[in-house]
């Protein structure tokens, strides 16, 4: 479902490579629509009102004219390869759903497009792969795997990922923390070259990802690959198998990092989440040649019973969508963060983990332990956040995705641990 508003560009906020914040004031609320739960009472069918202050602290206000009427100021994101670069004054067409039920990453209504200041084409080149297909906003980028590209030779017959080491994690804030255990780990004079895989089940434009765009600011990131749906990385992919490959032989990576962008989808249910493709990706990796590092969605603060501990979701994604043997990366907390810690978490994660693995699971067992990654994660140059939470907040599910990080740099060979 959409629910459309025009409005007008009153400020410029946050820019960063890709997308650009705005204020935009709601100059059409339009009027309720029948049959629309939303439109017509403010609540939206599973009952929670779509009144308050959604993530991003904007006010979203129910009325009579919708849950965003004319005359409220929202938090808008455009992005500029799409649509041109908005201006003060701009009239803007938004999508405006996902903000009026309070849903997502960010809270933001989404920029569709500045009617009155459509972009220029842009000059024709090469490139032929279209992603977020069919939808009104597809865009056609250049596959770094398609006829039309330098590599395509390089990635023809490519079919080996020659042991590199490639950590799946479900969640997208893990990226910055599986970095900062590689780098914690890292011997040697020039730094690792890490690149991250962006799969699609998450958000599409990794343009949206702040994280990855500090990341790449600060030298973390030697670059990142789009694939399926997923667009805007360095280079483009049509699949999770063409985009490891290119991961390896075109921007020379020594460990992969494979994880959703922002916006994980999950629906209280078995199987209906977005980060069941961690088993495929684990999948993926082993079938190439890869060496296959499972990061565990890890917390000690998540109120829900089925995300505490070892979510549910790595405990389905790696026992049940994986078929083949990845090495699942366990943190053996050291006295202080132990200390600091809910009681018996390690004992969970403990029990939780042994139907991964040997003898009764397909995974192999790796402990690694965490003293000094709480000082490595503080030094990330930018925010750890999950569901929520910061550092402080839930520091096991960063230091569990920074052991994953720290395996992986033993795997490339060259650890300090």
């Amino acid at each position: 479902m959409m629910i459309w508003r025009e409005g007008v560009v009153r400020r410029l906020g946050r820019a960063w490579p890709g997308a650009a914040e705005l204020e935009v004031e709601v100059t059409d609320g339009a009027s309720a629509a029948a049959g629309d739960p939303v439109a017509a009472t403010g609540v939206p069918a599973t009952g929670v009102p779509a009144t308050g202050v959604p993530a991003a602290g904007v006010p979203v206000t129910a009325g009579p004219a919708g849950p965003v009427p004319a005359g409220t100021t929202v938090r808008a994101l455009a992005y500029p390869s799409l649509v041109g670069e908005p201006a003060p004054g701009d009239r803007v067409l938004l999508s405006a759903a996902a903000l009026a039920r309070g849903l997502g990453t960010g809270g933001y209504a989404m920029v569709v497009a500045l009617p009155d200041r459509l972009p220029a084409d842009p000059a024709p080149g090469p490139g032929h792969l279209v992603k977020a297909r069919y939808t009104p906003l597809q865009t056609l980028v250049l596959g770094a795997d398609e006829q039309e590209s330098e590599h395509h030779e390089v990635l023809r017959d490519a079919d080996d990922l020659a042991g590199l080491p490639v950590v799946v994690a479900d969640l997208h804030s893990a990226l910055p923390a599986v970095v900062a255990g590689v780098r914690a780990a890292w011997s040697g004079t020039t730094a690792p070259r890490v690149v991250y895989v962006m799969t699609d089940g998450g958000a599409l434009p990794a343009w949206f990802s702040r994280a990855l765009a500090g990341l790449r600011e600060a030298g973390w990131l030697a670059g990142s690959v789009t694939v399926g749906q997923a667009f805007g990385g360095d280079l483009e992919a049509v699949s999770l198998h063409s985009g490891l490959l290119a991961a390896r032989l075109v921007l020379a990576a020594d460990v992969v990092v494979v994880a959703q962008g922002p916006g994980n989808l999950g629906t209280g249910t078995r199987w209906g989440f977005s980060g069941t493709v961690c088993g495929d990706a684990v999948n993926a990796v082993v079938a190439l040649g890869g060496q296959a590092v499972a990061s565990l969605r890890v917390s000690g603060a998540d109120p829900r019973e089925r995300h505490l501990g070892v979510s549910h979701h790595s405990l389905t994604a790696y026992g049940r969508v994986a078929l083949a043997p990845a090495d699942v990366v366990v943190p053996r907390f050291d006295d202080a963060l132990a200390a600091a810690l809910p009681g018996r978490l390690a004992e969970r994660i403990d029990d939780q983990v042994a139907g991964l693995v040997a003898p009764v699971g397909i995974h192999r067992l790796v402990e690694v332990p965490t003293d000094g990654l709480l000082e490595a994660l503080a030094g990330s140059p930018v925010a750890l956040s999950t569901m929520g939470r910061g550092l402080d907040a839930d520091p096991a599910a960063f230091v569990a995705a920074a052991v994953a990080g720290v395996h992986a740099a033993r795997v490339a060979g060259r650890p300090v641990r």
